[in-house]
């Protein structure tokens, strides 16, 4: 079992390292979108179409590519005071408990997700958002919504992912093995509130 932690966790860490690197990327890529957008409203007077609709297809891809990270580092808002009163092996069961419930909704996520991706209402373009192949002498190409809604079922298959390294790892502490867990690639400085 320790085999597959090691190997879901390798995993995971080079995945999540890779979309923490694209979603930084995409903050600076709005960043840039929104300031044209401020820049040709206010100054110019003449609002652009599509920066609203770029914005907000960023900062989805940015959500599902850095969810998994904060839920692999204990980053999402949790009522633990249940979990810290109890005996360890306690809190390690009701903590696979509440993991192994997070995993049957991520698994309903990711079928929801494909389905909205692949299904009716993906196939429609943004009415806005377009690839400007025009100012290179080609057609200019409507994006597609399915790769607005694609960013739900990413993301819930990396939670997913996550969601079971966190399960081994838990297996692992109810065993006795805690201390041949591998790294889960945290940075060196996480703020906890007291």
């Amino acid at each position: 079992m320790l085999a597959l932690l090691h190997l879901i966790a390798a995993i995971n860490t080079w995945v999540l390292r890779l979309g923490r690197q694209l979603a930084a990327a995409g903050l600076a890529l709005m960043v840039v979108v929104i300031l044209a957008q401020v820049f040709f409203r206010y100054v110019l007077n003449d609002a652009l179409a599509w920066p609203d609709e770029a914005a907000r297809f960023l900062m989805l891809w940015m959500t599902g590519l850095t969810a998994p990270s904060a839920f692999r580092w204990g980053g999402f808002v949790a009522i633990d005071a249940l979990p810290r009163a109890l005996p360890a092996r306690a809190s390690s069961i009701l903590t696979l408990l509440l993991l192994a419930m997070s995993l049957m909704v991520l698994v309903a996520g990711i079928r929801h997700g494909y389905a909205h991706t692949t299904g009716f209402g993906g196939r429609f373009d943004s009415s806005s958002l377009r690839i400007p192949l025009d100012w290179f002498g080609g057609e200019a190409v409507r994006v597609k919504l399915r790769y607005m809604y694609a960013s739900l079922w990413v993301g819930a298959i990396l939670l997913a992912s996550v969601n079971v390294e966190l399960i081994l790892r838990e297996i692992a502490r109810l065993a006795g093995r805690g201390d041949a867990l591998p790294s889960d690639d945290a940075p060196p400085i996480m703020l906890e509130a007291e």
